[in-house]
């Protein structure tokens, strides 16, 4: 896979950081809205559309967090160092203290948590069963 050692998040945080501080827009701006079957519109603002991509994103690390080896270490360690950059951020900046970054730096501790479960359970080449004798009938 071409995305290894590479924290997906890294992604959202990225366009956070270049919406908040380079373009000074604010994340309850309204891009589109859903006409739903109940006749009520729904409006999807550049946050909801982040958290979108963000969640997507998280699926994709999910995934990544499968593999063994020195890559998938690697992949934790750095999914950690971004997860730890996002909490700083949302303590000490004050443009990242939104709801919208909260929930990104939430998704950024499922990811540390994930990884540290996937690679925690035992692999099969680890799983030893034992001979045991058959059963007298």
């Amino acid at each position: 896979m071409f995305l290894i050692a590479f924290p997906l998040l890294l992604v959202p945080f990225t366009l956070y950081n270049m919406v908040v501080f380079l373009l000074n827009m604010p994340f309850t701006d309204v891009l589109f809205t859903l006409n739903l079957i109940s006749q009520t519109r729904f409006p999807v603002t550049t946050g909801d559309l982040l958290l979108v991509i963000a969640m997507l994103l998280l699926y994709l690390e999910v995934l990544k967090a499968a593999r063994f080896g020195a890559k998938a270490i690697m992949d934790h360690v750095l999914s950690l160092a971004l997860f730890v950059g996002m909490a700083a951020e949302f303590m000490l900046v004050p443009q990242a203290a939104t709801p919208t970054f909260f929930l990104l730096t939430v998704l950024g501790f499922i990811d540390v948590i994930i990884g540290v479960s996937v690679s925690a359970r035992p692999r099969r080449s680890e799983i030893v069963l034992e001979d045991t004798e058959p059963v007298p009938r």
